[in-house]
């Protein structure tokens, strides 16, 4: 499977710019998530690599092949970048069968009829659908008619595959098992995956890389859990996570003490970081916020939302609120004082600039 390159590309829509200069590599057999809000860029971006939108500059390669060059005037359209794109909507023909929608695609390539046949009958066998072979859409499910639209994209064996937020049409229940199918689906076809979505939850759990975009700049490029616990800035913080992780006003002395929420500790940063007099924002992951008999710290309870496999818990600390998850099914009662203390990771942000400055541990004075 073919990697792709992006270079300073960018697409302006008049005076709006959807992407701004972007530098990307995609790895050969990766499974990339494009991630962010609503109108940050990540369709676009999509939908440049796969010819169906023009970039404004830049260039673009897919494997050994240069699809875009603003410099050179190459615009490759989408049938010659030999990619299989997969839509919101699955665009199924209502008055066709399953087996007719996925052949359809393959009789326009001139294949033969055995080769249809064949082919068909793997990806009816791969996808878990083969009694479904005569039915129309009509008669499928929503992960059934997923399916289909997955097979049909498979059909003519791209080396790419690119999703726009292929589920965000399926209920809770379904989805989640449709992220299982898609990532098993990435491991038996071995594809170049390109996918699309705002909810954090599919990106984290289906990506081997996840590409943050904000107002059409990347923010952060990286393994799922990595930049989970290494957020490159409180955006990327901010996004991965729920219950999102809490930021609490700061200060920071020059010799390493914290003043955060009434409180103070020394910040013993993980890596050799000059740290420096400043304002922070301090950044504490909710899971981090242990709630124990025997904690250093006091808290009220403020509220509780207990959802059987854990517990989200709202403090008040000296008049700021925190956020705890408490792992198992267990509750609390509102007004209670409990105890509690920081496990773990905590990361610093420059308060005016957004950038991380470090991760490390805390140690109350």
């Amino acid at each position: 499977m073919p990697e792709i390159f992006l270079k300073n590309v960018s697409k302006h829509f008049g005076r709006v710019v959807a992407v701004d200069r972007l530098d990307l590599q995609i790895l050969s057999n990766a499974f990339v998530t494009l991630l962010g809000p609503s109108g940050c860029g990540k369709t676009t971006i999509l939908r440049m690599i796969a010819g169906l939108e023009t970039p404004t500059e830049g260039r673009i390669t897919i494997g050994n092949k240069v699809v875009f060059d603003s410099d050179h005037g190459i615009n490759l359209p989408p049938n010659k970048r030999d990619v299989g794109f997969l839509f919101q909507n699955y665009a199924l023909w209502p008055h066709m069968t399953v087996y007719q929608n996925i052949a359809f695609g393959l009789e326009n390539l001139k294949w033969s009829k055995n080769d249809i046949r064949s082919r068909i009958e793997e990806l009816l066998a791969m996808l878990r659908i083969d009694q479904f072979e005569n039915r129309y859409p009509s008669e499928l499910s929503g992960g059934q008619q997923q399916r289909v639209a997955i097979a049909r994209t498979l059909a003519p064996g791209p080396k790419v595959l690119f999703m726009d937020e292929p589920l965000s049409n399926l209920d809770a229940k379904l989805r989640m098992e449709m992220r299982a199918e898609l990532k098993r689906l990435h491991r038996d076809t071995d594809s170049t995956i390109v996918y699309v979505t705002h909810d954090q939850q599919e990106a984290m759990t289906l990506s081997t890389m996840v590409c943050i975009i904000e107002k059409g700049q990347l923010q952060q490029y990286a393994p799922p859990l990595p930049m989970y616990n290494n957020p490159a800035n409180l955006f990327v913080a901010d996004f991965l996570g729920n219950p999102a992780m809490n930021f609490i006003d700061g200060h920071l002395t020059g010799d390493g003490v914290l003043s955060f929420a009434g409180l103070q500790a020394r910040f013993s940063a993980f890596n050799a970081v000059t740290l420096g007099e400043r304002d922070v924002t301090v950044g504490i992951r909710p899971e981090y916020v242990r709630i124990e008999k025997d904690g250093a710290l006091e808290a009220t309870v403020y509220s509780t939302l207990p959802s059987g496999m854990e517990t989200t818990v709202k403090l008040e600390v000296n008049g700021v609120s925190l956020t705890s998850v408490v792992f198992g099914d267990v509750d609390f009662q509102v007004d209670r004082k409990v105890r509690f203390s920081f496990n773990k990771a905590t990361v610093l942000f420059d308060r005016e600039s957004g950038r991380t400055i470090a991760r490390g541990a805390l140690t109350l004075l």
